[in-house]
């Protein structure tokens, strides 16, 4: 079974910058989008940001011009520079990996705690 570990979260000042990184314990094949969700406290899972196959990227409007996703080119490693961080962008932070085919999945990591303080 595949891991997703994420590293890079803690705790930081308003303004301040963190690199999140995710990596897969084995490579994962037919890799359509990776990307991370966060989920603030008392709220839903929320989109952050993907990159896809092709390189195209997304970002969610709250992050844009701030956070920034790569990926290595087996996509086996997923990474978020965080800079400007806002408290509002306070939550557990989760990587995502999804296989397109032969069947669709998605691989999601265990999380990690980013709280900007004000």
């Amino acid at each position: 079974q595949v891991q997703l570990v994420e590293s890079g979260g803690g705790l930081v000042q308003a303004g301040g910058s963190l690199r999140l990184s995710c990596v897969a314990s084995r490579r994962i094949i037919n890799v359509v989008a990776v990307g991370w969700y966060r989920q603030p406290p008392g709220k839903q899972r929320e989109l952050v940001a993907t990159i896809t196959s092709g390189s195209s990227t997304s970002y969610a409007d709250s992050v844009k011009g701030r956070f920034t996703i790569s990926s290595d080119n087996a996509q086996s490693t997923v990474y978020l520079q965080m800079n400007s961080l806002k408290p509002e962008d306070s939550g557990v932070y989760y990587c995502n990996i999804k296989r397109g085919w032969p069947t669709s999945y998605d691989y999601w990591g265990q999380g990690t705690q980013v709280t900007v303080s004000s």
